[in-house]
């Protein structure tokens, strides 16, 4: 699990282990983390951690939450990530676990359509857009046939485009717009969705915050942008 490393004026008052799925924030004692000062609302701000991701969202707090110096609503948190509340400075510290951001070309983040809003025409997929890539040969190469999966875009500008899901996490989707989490263990597959407003479907069904299952040809639905989940069965 990650971790926060709370400070103010220079000095660590607290180092908290995101240990639990929902963490809130705030001034007020029935809070997880009690920040004490005037200027930091009753309740703040929470982070949400599902699997090894975890997500900042500002409860509409009175002065704001700020992330790297930018105030935020919602926040994707990256290792290393600065949060200031008030007076308070969070650092954000993600655990061993969690995937290294690809390098340039290997992207695991597959572009999705903006939300659809009645009286709007659906936005049109963005062709100069660079797809997900597969994972190195390499490293796919090293694992069984018959363990690794991988997701295919069905329609839009990346229809035809492959990803092969050899992390023990891969993250598709927008931060803030709608983000799912497919996890790979050594039983199968899961998928949870983990931020945005708008739900992501599983073979037509509302996902959920609940890690389900994943079956050879399910079918993921993120804003418009349709994904098979194929598995290479022995």
């Amino acid at each position: 699990m990650g971790k926060i490393i709370i400070s103010r004026d220079g000095v660590v008052e607290q180092e908290v282990p995101l240990s639990r799925e929902r963490m809130s924030i705030g001034r007020r004692s029935r809070n997880d983390i009690v920040l004490s000062h005037p200027a930091v609302s009753g309740e703040h701000a929470v982070i949400t951690t599902i699997l090894d991701e975890s997500f900042l969202e500002d409860l509409r707090s009175t002065n704001g939450t700020f992330v790297n110096g930018q105030r935020v609503g919602k926040h994707f948190l990256q290792h290393q990530d600065t949060i200031k509340i008030a007076r308070y400075r969070i650092e954000y510290l993600a655990d061993g676990v969690r995937p290294v951001p690809a390098p340039m070309g290997e992207s695991v983040t597959i572009p999705v359509a903006p939300p659809y809003r009645p009286g709007s025409a659906p936005a049109a997929a963005n062709a100069s857009t660079p797809a997900a890539a597969a994972a190195p040969a390499a490293l796919s190469a090293a694992l069984p046939p018959a363990a690794l999966g991988r997701i295919e875009v069905l329609n839009g500008a990346n229809a035809g485009k492959q990803l092969a899901l050899t992390k023990p996490l891969t993250t598709l989707g927008r931060p803030g717009v709608q983000v799912i989490v497919v996890s790979r263990a050594a039983d199968g597959y899961s998928v949870v969705q983990a931020d945005g407003d708008a739900i992501a479907t599983l073979n037509g069904a509302a996902l959920g915050r609940q890690p389900q299952r994943l079956q050879n040809g399910d079918v993921l639905d993120l804003s418009g942008t349709q994904m098979a989940f194929k598995q290479d069965l022995a």
